[in-house]
């Protein structure tokens, strides 16, 4: 029953932001890193504008953790975290789920990268990411140098981890 209402709330939540138009019109290409501090899944504080200080920092938002859409794009990153971080990128998750439940979904999947529980939207403002019945919009961002250089305001589930190291591969 809990797996069909969460297929049920993220199927609305999917239909009423691409039916808005819900889009970040704030970060661009070539903006600062947003200067945000946070809590990971351990409760620990994250500085997330630290973290994109040097090299490849991917930021990557996600409705809900363990949900089949969320569960899809964290393991793809999951999958090919060898070669992202084999390019220097570090990867942090970020949902409006507390942090036990972030723990939880680390846990059970492996996730070998931080995940920020953002239970007061404060890295969704910062990084002027939308929100649908509390439910963040799947964005993500890669940083190089605290500046945004790779942004998707749609960011694939399943194809998340490729469609990053196929930026990286474009850039060289």
């Amino acid at each position: 029953m809990k797996v069909l209402r969460g297929l049920i709330i993220m199927g609305i939540f999917s239909f009423v932001s691409k039916a808005s138009g819900a889009k970040n019109m704030e970060l661009v290409i070539g903006a600062k890193a947003p200067q945000v501090v946070s809590v990971d899944h351990d409760g620990k504080k994250v500085d997330l504008g630290a973290e994109a200080k040097e090299g490849y920092t991917l930021v990557y938002f996600y409705p809900k953790a363990d949900t089949p859409g969320c569960t899809a794009q964290a393991c793809s990153l999951r999958d090919h975290f060898a070669d992202l971080t084999s390019k220097g990128v570090k990867v942090f998750g970020v949902s409006t789920d507390s942090p036990a439940d972030q723990k939880k979904f680390k846990e059970k999947y492996r996730l070998p990268f931080s995940l920020i529980a953002d239970e007061k939207k404060e890295v969704l403002k910062a990084f002027g990411v939308s929100s649908t019945m509390g439910f963040a919009s799947r964005q993500a961002f890669l940083m190089k140098d605290a500046k945004v250089v790779w942004l998707d305001h749609s960011a694939s589930t399943k194809q998340q981890a490729e469609d990053v190291l196929k930026f990286l591969e474009s850039s060289k």
